[in-house]
């Protein structure tokens, strides 16, 4: 979250796009790697805690997770550096890129990525709100990313913007029963369960927490479904084995009593030829 545009001049800046244009590729590399890919505490807000962190990293793993799985090539960072050509460096809490490679980086530079940010997400708990609803939503606009959402999550309210064709202002995204639709993304957001949520169609996308949460619920599930069917086996295999032993115990009883009746017709017989 970068803090405002009176600090353009005061630190490193990309060469304009022209100046770019001139370098050979070896001072092209010099430039990259002396850009650094950190910013300083003047340039940034303040540390806004754990509910401005996991909605940010939320975010970025959910559409990670999503676009991986779909076998796009999106890149989804936070808090990553960002260049454009003789602008002011920002950093948004989370940022999208489609048709690059996807691969660590430490910064993004628009003239050597060849390609300016695609959609752009600021979470909002405290501090400047004027930064993340006035100064971003004019600034993100002049340099062509073609979406903007900004997540207030202290206030629980949600807002998109969206750049029309051959503009250079944002007009607003009118939700549709509750749900913001991203054109660039695909998908839509909303806020349920007071955090942002994602949906393709009418299913959420699980973060990634949610989904690791569901399948040890699942886990837990099978192994009681385990554990009780064990148990039934052991139940049934006792029963059998004590209607075996019933069994077994009628048998022994029928069998002394056949004994017992040869000996009483024996017996009966040696007296009749007794007479």
């Amino acid at each position: 979250m970068t803090a405002g545009a009176d600090v353009a001049g005061r630190f490193p800046q990309a060469p304009t796009q022209e100046e770019w244009d001139r370098l050979s590729d070896a001072e092209r590399a010099a430039v990259i790697e002396a850009l650094p890919a950190s910013m300083t505490d003047a340039e940034m807000s303040p540390p806004e805690g754990d509910l401005h962190y996991d909605a940010k990293n939320d975010a970025r793993e959910t559409l990670r997770e999503w676009f991986r799985r779909r076998g796009q090539q999106v890149y989804v960072a936070a808090e990553l550096t960002t260049y454009y050509p003789g602008e002011p460096r920002f950093a948004p809490d989370v940022l999208a890129v489609f048709d690059v490679p996807v691969h660590d980086r430490m910064k993004w530079v628009v003239s050597a990525e060849g390609k300016g940010l695609d959609w752009v997400l600021e979470v909002h708990v405290g501090g400047d709100r004027k930064k993340d609803a006035e100064l971003n939503v004019a600034r993100y606009a002049r340099l062509g990313i073609p979406e903007y959402f900004i997540y207030d999550r202290a206030r629980q309210h949600l807002i998109g913007y969206r750049l029309a064709a051959g503009s250079t202002t944002y007009g607003r995204i009118v939700p549709q029963a509750g749900r913001y639709p991203s054109e660039v993304l695909g998908l839509e957001l909303s806020l349920q369960h007071g955090r942002l949520c994602f949906f393709h169609a009418n299913a959420e996308l699980l973060t990634p927490r949610d989904l690791a949460a569901r399948l040890e619920g699942m886990v837990a599930q099978l192994e009681r479904e385990r554990d009780e069917e064990a148990e039934r086996a052991r139940a049934e295999a006792e029963r059998a084995r004590a209607e075996a032993e019933r069994a077994r115990a009628e048998a022994e009883r029928a069998q002394r009593a056949e004994d017992e009746l040869n000996l009483l017709r024996a017996e009966l017989d040696r007296r009749r030829g007794d007479e």
